[in-house]
């Protein structure tokens, strides 16, 4: 996101490509070097685990895909005004899967602005996560008990 907030800026190039490559790379050793100490083998490779990792692969296409349709859908409804793109955002990656919306929009038709519009879904996306898994937790209970 700091990457994104430098390259916005226009006027900060070296900082933003050692944000959006570089620190990230090193953040991300950092992490998984950090995670993968504090972890064992026998308690992360089990089948529950992989059956979970899965199911959120499931779960991002899914919604990927449900948000393209919805997107075609409102596109139609709409009489051609709302641009199909705005779907594909409705998943949980911010800013990630706007700014994808984003760049295929404008390979279409260069006067295509439609972050902004596509922040609204993938906004939304993060909100419906967590309360999707807010109310698991309380049907099912938290792990453990």
């Amino acid at each position: 996101m700091l990457g994104n907030l430098y390259r916005e800026a226009g006027c900060l190039d070296r900082l933003s490509d050692t944000a959006q490559n570089a620190l990230m790379n090193i953040v991300t050793i950092f992490l998984s070097v950090g995670t993968g100490l504090t972890m064992e083998a026998e308690k992360f490779l089990r089948y529950q685990t992989i059956l979970i990792i899965c199911l959120g692969l499931v779960a991002f296409a899914a919604g990927t895909a449900l948000g393209c349709l919805f997107g075609q859908l409102m596109k139609i409804a709409s009489g051609g005004k709302v641009n199909p793109l705005i779907g594909s955002a409705g998943v949980s990656a911010v800013p990630m899967a706007a700014r994808v919306s984003q760049v295929v929009g404008q390979k279409a038709n260069p006067s295509n602005f439609l972050l902004m519009h596509a922040m609204g879904p993938n906004v939304a996306g993060v909100i419906g996560t967590a309360v999707a898994a807010g109310t698991m937790l309380a049907m099912i209970g938290p792990a453990g008990k």
